[in-house]
């Protein structure tokens, strides 16, 4: 079933199946250590990566995982696993910064789960790498080239992030994992260049 998924995208994958499984048995005790709390007595630094296994619902999980499928198996077979790795981690690092800012800012003391932060870097450094790569969301169903639908994804979340649309979303952690990847991306750029 999984043969024909790179290592790492495999490992991410099955981690956050069964860390969501686990979830539905000990009914909120891994949110508790393992979710990314606000600064203050219920943070730790090792949540700015555990809570992006976590999830908070089957649709939150399905639609994550078809992200990393879509855009992380073709990448972890272009730049390999170590560095599919690294940017991957970096994006959700990234977006964990980016939502304690947030919540720090608006003095909100809510938990932060899911693998988005990551799989919106992924979904930028698939456009950087592969731009005219031709991609059909799921709504609207209308092929564009990889760079305009992560061109439309970053303003769409940049507008429900600044209006406040559909609270509950960390709209700013999903900017902030793309700016985590394109921070990388720039950086490996620039090594490569000297």
């Amino acid at each position: 079933m999984f043969g024909n998924l790179a290592p790492g995208t495999r490992s991410i994958l099955l981690a956050c199946i069964g860390v969501f499984l686990l979830q539905q048995v000990l009914e909120g005790v891994l949110e508790m250590w393992f979710a990314l709390w606000p600064l203050g007595p219920l943070f730790a630094p090792w949540q700015i990566l555990t809570y992006g296994f976590l999830h908070g619902g089957m649709t939150h999980l399905a639609f994550n995982m078809i992200g990393l499928l879509t855009f992380g198996n073709e990448l972890e077979r272009y730049w390999g696993t170590r560095r599919f790795l690294v940017f991957y981690f970096a994006s959700v690092a990234a977006a964990a910064l980016a939502q304690l800012l947030v919540t720090r800012s608006l003095g909100q003391y809510v938990p932060t789960v899911g693998a988005s932060g990551g799989i919106y870097g992924l979904l930028l450094g698939f456009a950087m790498m592969f731009p005219q790569r031709r991609v059909v969301p799921l709504i609207p169903p209308i092929p564009m080239p990889a760079w305009l639908f992560a061109l439309l994804f970053a303003g769409l979340e940049l507008y429900l992030g600044v209006t406040g649309t559909r609270s509950g979303i960390a709209h700013f952690a999903h900017l902030g994992g793309m700016v985590g990847g394109f921070l990388v991306m720039r950086y490996w750029r620039s090594a490569a260049r000297r």
